[in-house]
């Protein structure tokens, strides 16, 4: 590990002084920011560039921007061995074996996500020492399409379901994971070091999951293309668990081209081709939805979300203005009491199949009890208490809860919308723009409109549709189960038009005037 086991909210911001110098370090290679998956292919091919040579650059990157510099503690841990992944790509490239687009790619996976030869920890100073044996399944089909596994990327502590008061991107492990947009403001939760990480250039692609908005968020605050992909699709097996639901991995990158690309490597059962689709005319023709519903928290995020819709329209889409959701956030309670009764199950489960240094969520409540001065500084624990006290998953409490659940996010939700109105998808905005880091308050969410989706294990997907103040603010595309495809064509479609994204700035922080 190459920072202190624990790392002060308070501290990290005073190293962030307004009028500090956060630009990017001049020793920093420039070759790899903004590189793309496809030019750095072509530069393999044609010689100009390694694997091994690649994977040095993020590393130098990393220490430059991540540890030293801007200081984003991004990054929890670094493989140890990924120069020596990449070297040997580099000699099967020699010999005339190239997996796929990924070969020789360094890429950033979620601090809970099974790697072998590194701590999968959640984030907790508790599990610092805990090393699977196997590779989760995901990790494993990255490794067969070539990928270097650089390192692995901070997150907020336990995928943020240990308080309500939460601060995301914060761990005891990590420290606070920092927007690389403005510096004091948040990375959003629970893949946040995945974001800041992958929108700062410190690998090409980065690994994130989700339970509820932890892709969808931290991708458009970082202006990042996240894809939330149809629960089941990614394997879920070797991921510290919240929800058996919900859960579910997927890319966060720069580009949908890229994001087409790491869910091919992904996705389980027969290879999928998700990049032959992408057309900047695949918006022509299409039913799409908007969701007026998630709007009106704030006038800046509404004018952009305005734009975008003009964008489809000129693109040639038919757009439904607006659609209702009848049982519109009627799911939140209920849905909060399924993952409360699956986190404990799946947990208890995960820890003892993994031999982790503990083996339950009682463990786990008792342990940071006993050491609250270093994993509690800032909130507590409520929901693990909340979680602890529920029941199996035979219990007819939890049976109905999943049901409505289901019932309230889908079948009255969006895939009655999706039905009625005969839509292709829903458009809304991901969520508003990043709030700044607060350890005493908290999170201070605006709005979103990507849980419904989440709620009902239906893909979803943010492209970065502008910046508000420098920070940036993503377009989310709401669809079918298994219609990653389509959603994949008509985001490239939308972010060929737009062009929105921006590189980060560092900024220190926002402040009124000049």
């Amino acid at each position: 590990m190459r920072r202190a086991l624990v790392v002060g909210v308070a501290v990290l911001l005073a190293s962030c002084r307004p009028g500090a110098d956060a630009r990017e370090p001049d020793s920093v290679a420039p070759a790899v920011i903004e590189l793309d998956v496809s030019t750095a292919q072509a530069q393999m091919k044609d010689g100009s560039l390694t694997s091994a040579r690649l994977t040095a650059a993020y590393l130098e990157r990393i220490a430059a921007i991540d540890v030293a510099g801007p200081r984003l503690s991004a990054v929890i841990e670094l493989n140890p061995r990924a120069r020596a992944e990449a070297e040997a790509l580099d000699r099967e490239r020699a010999a005339g074996r190239v997996r796929g687009p990924l070969h020789g790619i360094p890429v950033l996976i979620k601090d809970n996500i099974d790697v072998v030869g590194m701590a999968n920890s959640a984030g907790t100073v508790l599990l610092a020492t805990h090393r699977p044996r196997a590779d989760a399944p995901l990790v494993a089909r990255l490794r067969a399409a070539g990928a270097v596994i650089l390192g692995k990327a901070n997150l907020s502590e336990w995928a943020n379901l240990r308080s309500l008061r939460a601060v995301s991107g914060w761990s005891s492990r990590g420290g606070q994971t920092r927007n690389p947009y403005v510096l004091d403001r948040n990375a959003c939760g629970s893949s946040s070091g995945t974001g800041a990480a992958i929108a700062a250039s410190l690998a090409a692609v980065g690994v994130g999951t989700e339970t509820d908005g932890s892709i969808m968020c931290p991708s458009a605050v970082n202006g990042l293309v996240g894809l939330k992909p149809t629960v089941g699709l990614v394997s879920r097996e070797g991921i510290i668990p919240i929800s058996a639901t919900q859960d579910t991995a997927g890319p966060m990158t720069r580009t949908v081209t890229e994001a087409a690309l790491v869910l091919a490597a992904l996705a389980e059962g027969e290879p999928r081709d998700y990049v032959k689709g992408l057309s900047i005319d695949a918006l022509q023709g299409k039913r799409i939805g908007v969701l007026r519903q998630a709007m009106g928290y704030h006038p800046d995020v509404d004018a952009l979300t305005e734009a975008a819709v003009a964008t489809l329209v000129a693109r040639g889409a038919e757009v439904v203005d607006p659609i209702e959701i009848a049982t519109w956030n009627k799911w939140d309670e209920v849905a909060l009491d399924v993952l409360l009764f699956e986190f404990k199950d799946g947990l208890n489960r995960y820890l003892k199949d993994s031999r982790a240094p503990v083996s339950s969520l009682a463990d786990v409540i008792a342990w940071n009890r006993e050491h609250a001065v270093v994993v509690m500084p800032w909130f507590g624990q409520e929901l693990f208490e909340q979680a602890q006290a529920k029941g199996s998953l035979d219990s007819p409490e939890y049976v109905a809860a999943r049901e409505t659940a289901r019932k309230l996010a889908w079948d009255e939700g969006l895939g009655a919308a999706l039905k009625q109105h005969k839509l292709d998808a829903v458009v809304a905005p991901t969520t508003g723009p990043a709030w700044p880091i607060d350890p005493v308050l908290g999170d201070r969410f605006t709005g979103s409109g990507t849980s419904m989706a989440a709620i009902a294990g239906t893909p979803s997907l943010t492209v970065p549709m502008g910046e508000i103040h420098g920070l940036p603010v993503g377009l989310a595309f709401l669809g079918k189960p298994n219609g990653e495809a389509e959603l994949l064509a008509l985001g490239f479609a939308f972010e060929q038009e737009t062009r929105a994204r921006k590189r980060p700035t560092y900024r220190p922080t926002i402040a009124p005037g000049r």
